[in-house]
C-alpha cells in the first residue's frame, strides 16, 4: 500500500472538538508538523474530516 505524508498547516484554536481529536489521532500537535500514515479508508476518513487544516502528499 502507498503511504501519505500529512502536514498540519492551520491552527485548531477555533475548530470543533472532534476535529481537534482527529488531528491528535493522526499524530499532529503543532502547525508545520508532519506524519506518515498508510493509505487506508480509516485514515482517508480522518483526512476528510480535517481537510481544511492539513495538506496531504503521497510518499513512496
Amino acid at each position: 500500500m502507498s503511504q501519505l505524508k500529512i502536514t498540519q498547516i492551520k491552527s485548531v484554536i477555533s475548530e470543533k472538538q472532534n476535529q481537534r481529536d482527529t488531528l491528535r489521532t493522526l499524530g499532529l500537535k503543532k502547525i508545520g508538523q508532519s506524519t506518515v500514515r498508510e493509505d487506508t479508508p480509516q485514515v482517508l476518513g480522518m483526512i476528510r474530516t480535517v481537510a481544511h487544516l492539513v495538506t496531504v502528499e503521497e510518499v513512496d
